[in-house]
């Protein structure tokens, strides 16, 4: 957290409550049959609400930390802290507010930087290094296999993610880099995107869209993705559009034309 709806407990809200003005309220569902069932409930101090959850959010992740010490483990546990996406708008939040996602444009469900780049920090004393930093570029897909090798079993040949544990260990001559990582989400009209070094190319409105209607920036010199230089590159382009349709297996469950609410811009 913070998640999508904004709640904390009173005596959290009361320490910073008036510090976050001009406060933004929002008008959730606060009865009737859909109440407590999805929708989320009304808020009248939604940057008030969001730094009550970050203090939560940082009081927990202590607590964790300090349960490991006391049982002795501490040194022999490696913690990750990460998120699954780039800040969210749902229920009140506001990401502009607090320049949650930075340079990066986009939030949550968005393909651009600001939606699918997330911090990841880690500690496993003797192993990684303290105050290292690392610019391996890795995803989610890539947890599974490393943990894997860390335990030292054997990784399943048909996944598409590589163990960044050479990384974590220092070796970074030693860490096998992906050749491109691919992301999509079926709702919303459909969108695709691919990074292939510092290369980027994002597609939207998939199941309308032409191929002609590709995004490319280079992250090297442009990480907000402002300015799309796809007519300047296009044999990168054209290589973009294999690989688009390379990456993608079809799939019955998610497609790009699903009637969901999200489908509606």
């Amino acid at each position: 957290m913070p998640h999508a709806e904004l709640a904390a407990p009173e005596e959290i809200m009361q320490k910073y409550r008036g510090k976050f003005p001009p406060e933004k309220a929002y008008k959730g569902v606060d009865d009737g049959p859909e109440y407590r069932n999805g929708p989320y409930e009304s808020q009248k101090e939604t940057h008030a609400a969001f730094v009550s959850m970050i203090h939560i959010l940082d009081k927990q992740v202590g607590e964790i930390m300090a349960k490991l010490e006391k049982l002795g483990i501490a040194d022999n546990t490696i913690v990750m802290f990460t998120s699954d996406n780039g800040p969210h708008t749902e229920g009140g939040a506001d990401p502009d507010y607090f320049n949650s996602n930075g340079p990066f444009k986009g939030t949550k469900r968005d393909l651009y930087e600001g939606g699918i780049r997330v911090p990841l920090i880690v500690k496993w004393p003797g192993h990684v290094k303290p105050n290292t930093r690392t610019d391996h570029v890795s995803a989610f897909w890539d947890v599974f296999p490393t943990f894997a090798s860390i335990a030292d079993m054997e990784v399943p040949s048909s996944l598409d993610g590589v163990s960044f544990l050479p990384t974590l260990l220092g070796e970074e001559k030693e860490q096998k880099k992906h050749e491109y990582l691919y992301w999509e989400f079926h709702e919303k009209g459909g969108r695709q995107a691919i990074r292939k070094g510092n290369w980027k190319a994002v597609k939207y409105n998939v199941f309308a869209s032409t191929e002609d209607q590709m995004e490319l920036y280079d992250l090297d010199t442009d990480i907000g993705e402002e300015n799309n230089i796809a007519k300047e590159y296009p044999e990168i382009v054209e290589e973009m559009k294999l690989l688009f349709k390379e990456a993608r297996t079809p799939s019955e469950v998610f497609t790009f034309d699903q009637g969901t609410y999200l489908s509606v811009e």
